[in-house]
């Protein structure tokens, strides 16, 4: 029986959505005020859910408290109070959009939790935006 267990976490982080090979008309235009120089942030909501077999003798499918450990090495320490583009090396040539952000996130977790669970993240940038990514 493969059931589903999921941890919600939160940072806040700023990025410049942008390319800088565009000028700044064209960035103005793809990505709107999400381009200008100076920066935005948010408030960034998460849910990591991990799939996988009832180990008989805990009743767990992972311990939470060691996927709590996982979130916060791997997301909420890099990632909180940070500029995207400017602090975190996995944005220093890659566009800091919610679905990169997502990407980079399932990459870091899935190296430090097991394959035999299949992990799905959820990243909201906003109440209303958000993007989910599951490896494929």
């Amino acid at each position: 029986m493969r059931v589903t267990v999921s941890r919600k976490a939160h940072f806040n982080a700023a990025h410049r959505l942008y390319r800088s090979d565009w000028d700044d008309a064209k960035n103005l235009d793809v990505f709107g005020k999400c381009s200008y120089p100076n920066y935005h942030g948010h408030n960034y909501e998460l849910i990591v859910a991990v799939t996988g077999e009832i180990d008989i003798e805990t009743g767990f499918v992972i311990d939470l408290k060691i996927l709590k450990d996982i979130i916060k090495s791997e997301v909420e320490d890099p990632f909180d109070h940070k500029n995207l583009n400017l602090d975190v090396p996995e944005f220093a040539e890659l566009n800091p959009t919610a679905e990169n952000i997502c990407v980079v996130i399932y990459t870091k977790m899935r190296k430090k939790i097991g394959a035999e669970f299949d992990i799905e993240v959820t990243l909201y940038e906003t109440p209303r935006n958000f993007v989910s990514y599951s490896g494929q």
